[in-house]
């Protein structure tokens, strides 16, 4: 899965760029969303590939949690979304199981999933976005890169959370059909364009979800990637967390490494 990293779930709307603006001329609350968004997603160009490990726990309303082994692999495509994908290793029954992501910028994502108890591959449809992967608070169009084309913006306010000062904003989706969200409001503070946390709302237009990020450290002197991502469903009670690790940036990933045909062999 991709970490979102944080171009992932997590970046679809992210602080002020400095740029000039004639004096003639006051930005509209939605031209500056757009601007913040366009320049959150210029600063995370560049980083190639990556893969990290990850630690998926799962919680139920009673509590009781259960845990997954995730190997993750992303590479970045120049001029379109990125290509993603994670491999389960632990437990037993979903070991094996492999999710691939191709995000675009115009145009529906395709995503597949690989069962190996049914040793099949299944090809994800766009009007099932909004569901659940692998059980978990995530929806599928969570974890898919979040291009800047596939929402429109609008810049809140300011103010502080987790002790920095902080953009509020919300985005829509451009894909209102099949999306879960009616909109979603996020947190990003100035000082470095970390998202700091997300709420999104459904198609009633009531709070689902809630997701924290947490525990951020720089790679490269440049990329920004959270060490927690902590989504909490408002409606059921359940909780997912991901802990991320073993962060390894410019490895030499390429198109043959994200493969939807060959599914079946990664291991």
């Amino acid at each position: 899965m991709n970490p979102l990293a944080v171009k992932t779930l997590i970046v679809s709307f992210l602080c002020a760029p400095l740029f000039f603006i004639p004096a003639a001329h006051s930005e509209t609350a939605e031209e500056k969303g757009l601007a913040i968004a366009m320049e959150a997603d210029r600063r995370d160009e560049g980083f190639g590939d990556y893969t990290a490990d990850m630690m998926m726990i799962l919680k139920n309303k009673q509590g009781k949690e259960s845990k997954r082994a995730i190997r993750s692999k992303t590479l970045e495509v120049t001029g379109d979304g990125d290509k993603s994908l994670s491999i389960f290793d632990t437990p037993k029954d979903v070991k094996g199981t492999a999710f691939l992501s191709f995000s675009h910028k115009v145009g529906d994502d395709e995503q597949w999933l690989y069962l190996p108890a049914l040793k099949r591959v299944k090809r994800i449809n766009s009007r099932n976005k909004s569901g659940s992967f692998m059980g978990s608070e995530f929806a599928y169009e969570d974890i898919a890169s979040q291009e800047v084309e596939k929402y429109t913006y609008k810049h809140l306010r300011e103010e502080e959370f987790q002790g920095e000062l902080c953009f509020v904003g919300e985005s829509y989706p451009v894909d209102k059909k099949n999306s879960g969200y009616t909109k979603r409001i996020s947190w990003l503070d100035k000082a470095e364009y970390r998202l700091q946390k997300v709420e999104f709302y459904d198609r009633k237009q009531s709070l689902l979800k809630t997701l924290t990020v947490e525990g951020y450290q720089k790679y490269l002197d440049t990329y920004w990637r959270a060490d927690t991502m902590s989504m909490v469903n408002h409606q059921t009670g359940k909780s997912t967390r991901l802990l991320w690790t073993n962060y390894k940036f410019q490895i030499g990933l390429s198109d043959k490494d994200f493969n939807a045909t060959s599914l079946k062999r990664v291991r």
